[in-house]
């Protein structure tokens, strides 16, 4: 197998990967089941990883990493704080992005007896909440937002919108999104000594 034909070969794995992991969860997830279902056989799946707990941790990177590429793009763009911040919240947002959270919530439960998966669920929540402490701090500098404590804003924001998307995932309709927006809104408008009415 050429090099090129390897990674081609591991990328629709990794998708083949996320897409039973989505239907049977983490924790009923076999390597026979991925190699089923990408058509190739056990074999090439280890050849690809050494541990099935590996292959779960990089699924599960290769998933977030999707939108994490976009909010990279937030982030780098040379629209003013204000604006990135209205597209963070968007992003992080469960509001079309019911699959991302559910490999979520099911990576952090994971994380609880997998050291591998609690390492790369850490790594990439961290991306997340040091890109909303470096949109908030560069709203500080320009004065667009009063906060004494970018960081922990973030982390309180973030926390908030969490917890917030577990309940909306995992119980459906237990928060219509209005309000979901509505509290999120409220709470980094609070944070950011800025009106509700100018995260809108």
């Amino acid at each position: 197998m050429t090099r090129r034909a390897a990674e081609i070969r591991l990328d629709a794995l990794l998708r083949t990967a996320c897409d039973v992991i989505v239907e049977r969860g983490l924790a009923n997830t076999r390597t026979a089941d991925i190699a089923e279902a990408a058509g190739v056989s056990q074999a090439l799946v280890f050849y690809h990883f050494n541990t099935k707990d590996q292959l779960l941790a990089q699924a599960f990177a290769y998933a977030v990493e999707q939108d994490l590429a976009k909010l990279d793009a937030v982030v780098r763009s040379s629209a003013p704080p204000l604006v990135k911040l209205k597209k963070f919240l968007r992003l992080y947002a469960p509001t079309g992005r019911t699959r991302s959270w559910s490999m979520w919530i099911d990576g952090w439960s994971e994380s609880l007896r997998s050291p591998e998966l609690e390492k790369e669920s850490r790594r990439l929540d961290l991306r997340w909440k040091q890109d909303l402490t470096q949109i908030i701090a560069a709203g500080v500098r320009d004065g667009t937002f009063r906060c004494d404590d970018p960081t922990g804003a973030a982390w309180r924001i973030s926390g908030l919108i969490d917890g917030l998307a577990v309940q909306s995932t995992v119980h459906g309709r237990a928060i219509p999104r209005r309000t979901f927006a509505q509290w999120v809104r409220l709470s980094a408008a609070r944070e950011l000594g800025l009106r509700p009415e100018q995260l809108d």
